[in-house]
């Protein structure tokens, strides 16, 4: 304003200034206005949703649950034989996928760079070589998980990652898929691993803040830092509890056995210790790298960690019909299916959660959401759309379970994590997003996510119209065809009593 004040007479400047402030006023309104109607368009209006839980478990790409689903965009096959592959190095072969049936299995490295390196450039065919050029698998180098996976240059394991499963060998989850809602296109919302993912998925943003109590000190990174005991809270950006809480909507996030002390965690990036199988029960809880909402400053400032809780108050709550609005579930390694926890034993773990809800007096009002983390190294065939330099990332498995679910559906609309807070927005919060601009704690990501003209709406996976699906309760441990494999090598004591 000042260069064109210099160009023209006082008068003339003075006028040009009007106008200018005139019509960026005008501009403004309109987009208030626009926002708004965005906002009230979006908000259903008498939908019977009052409970929405998302399960969050690890480490599986959809090809690897669900490659082989009938109508699902899955593996590319002609006659029932796969027509793609991935080079293995090590043997100059070219490993297509396969089925395996090991409960057990290592995967591969699921870093920002490993993202990057199994799609290839879109050629999606990097999963194999990334395990051999790497030296690793999806594990950290404790003495129990190189037990279980000892050689990422063994072809033999290292291919691991290219193994899918099928109805027999995860009934409960097929089953799922059948009786509801199937989504296809679920796309992880950043291409990293499990921490910032977690960050994702309850402020649809992952960053590093120079100030642990200045929302706009925070600058995006597929690699942030975790909390430590030193700096309890370097999340300063805005999650979606906040909204929740100033909206009088009740939120619990549940951890499976409770939490793992951050005091086990190391510096760095948070990698900190799990349970896992052959571990110590000393280890056992949710670790902070899946356990973020406590390094959040707003859930401090609310005073709100008490909605923190040990899932046994779940099946109380469940069972009392006193499920809160919104519901996360955090699972204990050994219940994560991060390799190496068994397959099985997180399928029973899920199955325990959703049976508990469908035999609640809240069933008719509950909605389910089940995905997984990240990829966790194993084969996807489709590549993840960009939104923005962060994501997507490759495809996860995801169903949706509800009385008003449509049966049998599969959903091809690409998601990520971001649908579900959009969900969530749009049931309880009349679609108050979280934007620096309109929700009056403003910080300083670079998009609102919940926005993206590529995300699909969760809301067309429900019929409101159908008569209610009834519950759907399987057994905990379903037969299946999963093998019992057991570590490569005997697990002597002293490595049991290591963290």
């Amino acid at each position: 304003m000042k260069h064109q004040t210099d160009r023209c007479s006082w008068r003339i400047g003075v006028c040009v200034s009007l106008v200018l402030a005139t019509g960026m006023f005008m501009v403004s309104a309109v987009r208030a206005e626009a926002a708004s109607k965005m906002q009230t368009e979006s908000a259903p209006k008498n939908i019977p949703i009052k409970h929405i839980l998302i399960i969050f478990q690890e480490n599986r790409s959809f090809d690897s649950y669900f490659g082989t689903f009938p109508g699902a965009d899955g593996i590319p096959m002609r006659n029932g034989v796969p027509t793609v592959c991935a080079p293995d190095p090590e043997t100059g072969k070219c490993v297509k996928p396969f089925h395996t049936n090991a409960d057990v299995t290592c995967g591969g490295p699921h870093m920002a760079e490993s993202s990057l390196g199994d799609v290839a450039n879109g050629k999606m065919n990097g999963f194999v070589a990334n395990v051999e050029a790497s030296g690793a698998f999806g594990l950290f180098p404790m003495p129990w998980a190189r037990l279980y996976c000892q050689n990422p240059k063994d072809p033999k394991e290292a291919e691991e990652v290219m193994g899918y499963y099928n109805g027999s060998d995860i009934p409960n989850y097929w089953a799922y898929a059948k009786r509801f809602v199937l989504q296809d296109h679920m796309f992880e919302s950043l291409h990293s691993w499990s921490f910032p993912s977690h960050l994702y998925l309850v402020s649809a943003w992952s960053a590093n803040c120079a100030q642990d109590n200045n929302p706009m000190s925070c600058v995006s990174t597929l690699m942030p830092r975790n909390r430590t005991p030193k700096h309890p809270t370097p999340f300063a950006w805005t999650e979606i509890t906040w909204l929740l809480h100033r909206a009088n909507v009740s939120w619990v996030y549940y951890l499976d056995r409770g939490a793992l002390s951050p005091k086990a965690t190391p510096k760095g990036r948070g990698r900190g210790t799990f349970h896992m199988p052959g571990s110590s029960e000393a280890n056992k809880g949710v670790p902070p790298i899946w356990n973020v909402l406590p390094g959040f400053t707003d859930v401090h400032q609310d005073h709100q960690l008490g909605n923190i809780e040990d899932l046994s108050s779940y099946f109380v709550a469940a069972k009392n019909g006193t499920l809160p609005a919104v519901a996360w579930f955090s699972p204990d390694g050994v219940d994560s299916e991060h390799p190496p926890a068994k397959v099985s034993v997180g399928q029973s773990y899920v199955t325990k959660i959703v049976n508990a809800a469908m035999k609640s007096p809240d069933w008719k009002s509950t909605a389910i959401f089940i995905t997984w983390d990240d990829w966790g190294g194993y084969y996807d065939n489709v590549v993840p759309p960009r939104v923005d330099t962060m994501g997507y990332g490759i495809r996860v498995p995801a169903m949706v379970i509800s009385p008003y679910a449509k049966s049998g559906y599969i959903d091809h609309q690409t998601l990520s994590f971001d649908a579900y807070l959009k969900f969530i927005e749009d049931v309880f919060l009349h679609g108050q997003r979280l934007n620096p601009k309109t929700d009056g704690r403003p910080d300083s990501r670079p998009d609102v996510r919940e926005n993206s003209k590529i995300l699909g709406n969760l809301m067309n996976d429900f019929d409101f119209s159908q008569r209610p699906l009834p519950p759907l309760i399987l057994p905990v441990h379903p037969k299946t065809a999963l093998v019992e494999n057991p570590p490569v090598v005997k697990i002597p004591p002293a490595a049991k009593k290591q963290p």
